[in-house]
């Protein structure tokens, strides 16, 4: 038998070489060490070699492209670098207005990880989740270190209404999942959703922090007002943060004038930072509860943190993600850009938000899976609490630090109704495409309808919409299995009744359906009820 060649790739030992020199390259960028005159002269001089004298002819810009991110993934997982094509989708997808398929991504391993979907966008509408990974595209692998943020970008944008066939890998099956996606125009709004829980409850969804965010949320809380809302559920889970800048202004909605919001501490004085109150916030005398989950992250920690800490609101969920470093975006001559971590955001308690990352990328991906399998998603007592990191509120309660935000009033991931048969009709994303040829089939009488509440007393009855919906699946090669079907009813007819409201009368159609039988959003309502004379939280 032929022995398989061991010999490394031609280009391996260059593209060592070429990341070694951008790594002089961005310390004479970044650093004061040496004189940058030094370093710029071993720069040329290096690449002046290789342009000359190495054997075969090389394209140095694609060398130094490919090299940039190696060097800087041993920094910490959030330190990043964009090409200047990858700026503008990135500042694009922050700032309203694009086309693609809907969903915010991180490289993790030379693999794409699905952080966010964006809700009402293309993506989500065939059934792709948070935490997927994306393994094919049209047919071709989607793995491997060709695969950057800008070849990403190149493959999964294109013209509106085109299509993309998608190859998920998904934690709670071994089989590849396929999904076309025809991309589309992206909702600019960060705000979902706002409506009245009961006579006293506003309810506010935001899935991201966008550039119009607090305009967007200040215009909701002030509806909900009007409507009469005394107390509001802010609901951050799964999101995946944004501008801290407009955490920063909803949290100063909250808080009475010089009370800490968040603070950042960097290695030089000049990334120290402090945030406090100003006292212009309109609802300070207002109840809140907060709902995070493991896929909130960053500037909804803040948010979540800020309140926490003065004692100004209830926190309710799961641990959220751990995202806590601060980025400094430096654009490059060529309009590249490097978002360098400079700093580290703190509660006001002193809690640093980040979690450990010392162990490589690959276990800091890893952790959010962990958790799933460790039973945390659902048992406060599996929940990783690092009790050596006791901060203490404003009022004196205990908080944790070690990464992420500890709820005040942890619930359990909501399993019933969860089987085996509705996993394997989610997975095949057959939920979305029920909706979907739901509204097509019956668009004139639908658009009839004034709103979701005439919508919901006209729909059809749970069992009609779940024989109908298992025929449906049955066609598409998932054949029906009744007792789990009957135990997954509740489930499959809110998710399919929601889904169709979305459809005909969009997002604020959506979630006061489906959160009838949200247990964290019931939970969190008990606990206002019970917290209502005792605000600001001092138990």
């Amino acid at each position: 038998m032929k022995q398989k060649s061991t010999r490394q790739p031609i280009w391996l030992p260059l593209a060592i070489a070429v990341a070694v020199v951008v790594g002089i390259f961005i310390g004479s960028r970044f650093t004061t060490n040496k004189p940058v005159a030094e370093n710029d002269r071993k720069l040329n001089a290096i690449l002046n070699l290789i342009a000359q004298d190495y054997v075969d002819t090389t394209n140095l810009q694609d060398l130094i492209e490919l090299s940039i991110p190696e060097i800087l993934s041993n920094l910490d997982p959030h330190t990043s670098y964009f090409s200047a094509e990858d700026l503008k989708a990135a500042t694009d997808e922050l700032n309203g207005s694009f086309s693609g398929i809907g969903i915010s991504f991180v490289m993790v391993n030379d693999t794409i990880g699905v952080v966010e979907v964006i809700p009402g966008g293309p993506s989500e509408k065939v059934g792709i989740l948070a935490g997927d990974k994306i393994v094919m595209i049209d047919d071709s692998t989607a793995t491997g270190p060709k695969m950057t943020n800008g070849e990403v970008i190149k493959r999964l944008r294109g013209d509106k209404g085109s299509k993309v066939k998608l190859g998920i890998k998904r934690q709670n099956t071994t089989k590849m999942l396929t999904f076309t996606v025809t991309r589309g125009d992206i909702p600019v709004n960060t705000v979902d959703s706002y409506y009245m829980l009961d006579k006293n409850t506003g309810y506010i969804k935001i899935n991201q922090f966008g550039r119009h965010t607090y305009d967007e949320f200040v215009t909701a809380m002030a509806s909900l007002e009007d409507e009469g809302a005394k107390r509001y559920m802010i609901d951050l889970r799964g999101n995946g943060g944004g501008f801290m800048e407009m955490a920063v202004l909803m949290v100063n909605e909250f808080l009475p004038n010089n009370e800490p919001i968040v603070f950042t501490k960097g290695r030089y004085k000049r990334d120290d930072s402090e945030v406090w109150s100003d006292g212009n916030g309109s609802f300070q005398d207002a109840e809140v509860a907060v709902l995070i989950d493991e896929f909130s992250a960053s500037a909804s920690e803040i948010f979540a943190g800020a309140l926490q800490d003065n004692d100004r609101g209830l926190i309710v969920g799961c641990r959220s993600f751990g995202k806590g470093l601060v980025q400094k975006e430096f654009i490059l001559p060529d309009s590249s850009a490097i978002r360098l971590t400079t700093a580290r955001y703190y509660t006001p308690s002193g809690r640093c938000i980040q979690k450990d990352y010392k162990e490589g990328m690959l276990n800091y991906e890893k952790e959010l899976v962990d958790r799933y399998m460790n039973g945390e998603l659902y048992s406060r007592d599996s929940m990783k609490i690092d009790k050596s990191q006791m901060f203490t509120t404003m009022h004196g309660r205990t908080v944790y630090g070690g990464g992420g935000i500890v709820p005040d009033l942890f619930v359990a991931r909501d399993t019933s109704g969860i089987t085996n048969y509705y996993v394997e009709v989610a997975n095949a994303g057959l939920l979305q495409r029920y909706a979907f040829n739901y509204c097509n089939n019956n668009r004139a009488a639908l658009n009839k309808l004034e709103d979701y509440h005439q919508f919901m007393s006209t729909a059809p009855s749970d069992d009609a919409i779940t024989k109908d919906f298992a025929d449906f699946a049955a066609s598409n090669g998932i054949a029906p299995r009744w007792y789990y079907i009957n135990l997954s009813q509740d489930v499959i007819a809110t998710n399919l009744k929601a889904l169709i409201a979305r459809d005909i009368f969009g997002n604020q159609a959506f979630y006061p359906i489906l959160n009838r039988n949200d247990k964290t959003v019931q939970a969190a309502l008990k606990a206002l009820n019970k917290h209502k004379a005792a605000f600001p939280i001092t138990d």
